[in-house]
């Protein structure tokens, strides 16, 4: 690895509020792959890859906000949008494509998932929990639509159109018929629930989640 990454540090990123799924997406990828993040945001875990995995890490952004503040780090961003715009990459462009929390945003979200495996050998997914234990609580005691650290809009001026629990996301894994390679769910405070829990479990306990996919015919990734 290069002699500028630094080193992935959970805890650190946990202690000072920041996303740790945005970790356990960079874990997943192997040091010096070809990276294609959609939906790129700010360009934090483009900077993420590069400098604790050695990437070639370029993103896909919709707001012009998220694209200049990219391009403003000196990282590979450009305007585009996941529902129209994968179309037009080639097979196999990139070593893993990666949705970081937007998948629930996308107007086709079983498309988007098609094209990321046919663009890139892996996928990494992460999203937010709609079958956590708090949202639930939230919808049989209030009656309202739970608003958490994940999902902090309302109802009604949210950007997130499909949400979905950790089981409907492995329902859709078997519908695109891809190969599970490793899955992470974490807690409200950013702790792994441990491996060995049943889906139901996971559905309850995980506020997020993070897969990494691939397709059948695809090698496993490098470690």
């Amino acid at each position: 690895m290069l002699d500028r990454e630094r080193k992935l540090d959970e805890s650190a990123v946990r202690s000072s509020g920041g996303r740790v799924d945005l970790v356990v997406v960079a874990e997943m990828v192997a040091p010096g792959s070809r990276v294609l993040d959609v939906g790129a945001g700010d360009g934090e875990l483009l900077d993420l890859l590069a400098t604790t995995r050695g990437c070639d890490a370029r993103g896909i952004e919709l707001s012009r906000e998220g694209v200049n503040a990219g391009v403003a780090r000196g990282l590979a961003v450009i305007q585009g949008d996941a529902d129209v715009d994968l179309a037009h990459y080639p097979d196999d462009a990139f070593d893993y494509v990666i949705l970081s929390q937007t998948l629930q945003a996308t107007r086709r979200p079983r498309w988007v998932m098609e094209q990321m495996l046919r663009i890139g050998r892996h996928a990494v997914v992460s999203f937010p929990n709609f079958g956590h234990w708090r949202s639930r609580l939230d919808l049989m005691i209030y009656g309202r639509m739970p608003i958490t650290d994940n999902m902090p809009y309302s109802w009604y001026d949210t950007p997130n159109i499909h949400f979905c629990t950790i089981r409907d996301f492995v329902a859709l894994v078997d519908v695109l018929d891809a190969r599970m390679e490793r899955a992470v769910a974490l807690d409200s405070a950013g702790h792994r629930v441990r491996v060995n829990m049943p889906w139901w479990v996971w559905n309850l306990l995980g506020e997020q989640a993070v897969f990494l996919l691939s397709r059948k015919d695809a090698p496993a990734p490098r470690s």
